[in-house]
């Protein structure tokens, strides 16, 4: 069952999902040496990374698989040029974590969600602006409770169509390297 319980035009089909998946997946893997691993990932997870590779749940519908996988890839990116991306990618929830932290961990996030803008335009991929705008937005208010609180509630309940968009940033030359898995973190 997609997360999305309205469906609007700007809003991919399961179809167009596939298809977009496979494509990016593909140039991630050729053009950057990251394999995308589609599997059991330990829940609750829905994907992890290391650095060196990309895991995709296998029980996620398109939709979730899609932005999973182009969101993993941006925070990959990050992990491979900072340590401090490495840093804030593994986040616990902390119910006196400050605004400054806060704001760090926006543009950590942020920053993952336009290198996967970017990453689309390399794919030629120029539809899911607006759906990858609102999926970014969703988890980011997800992601923001969380931290504040340590509760998961239900992803699509932060759901809000028609978000900002986002702006593609470059993505710079990095070499994949193994870090560490999530298991010890929380990035989601």
């Amino acid at each position: 069952m997609s997360i999305i319980t309205e469906r609007n035009n700007s809003y991919p089909s399961d179809a167009r999902c596939l298809e977009v998946f496979n494509r990016v997946e593909a140039l991630i893997e050729r053009r950057y040496g990251i394999p995308v691993i589609v599997g059991d990932v330990k829940d609750p997870f829905t994907g992890d990374l290391d650095g060196a590779e990309i895991r995709i749940d296998h029980d996620l519908d398109a939709e979730e698989a899609l932005f999973i996988l182009v969101h993993l890839f941006g925070h990959t990116v990050q992990w491979n040029l900072s340590e401090r991306g490495r840093t804030l990618g593994v986040q616990q929830p902390d119910a006196s974590i400050s605004a400054q932290r806060m704001a760090e961990l926006y543009q950590y996030e942020r920053e993952a969600a336009e290198l996967s803008l970017t990453l689309f335009r390399e794919a030629g991929v120029v539809d899911l602006d607006q759906w990858l705008a609102d999926f970014f937005h969703c988890d980011w208010r997800y992601l923001e409770h969380f931290y504040r609180t340590g509760q998961k509630r239900e992803f699509k309940s932060f759901w809000e169509q028609d978000s900002p968009l986002l702006m593609p940033m470059p993505i710079p030359h990095f070499t994949p390297c193994k870090w560490r898995g999530r298991w010890d973190g929380v990035v989601l």
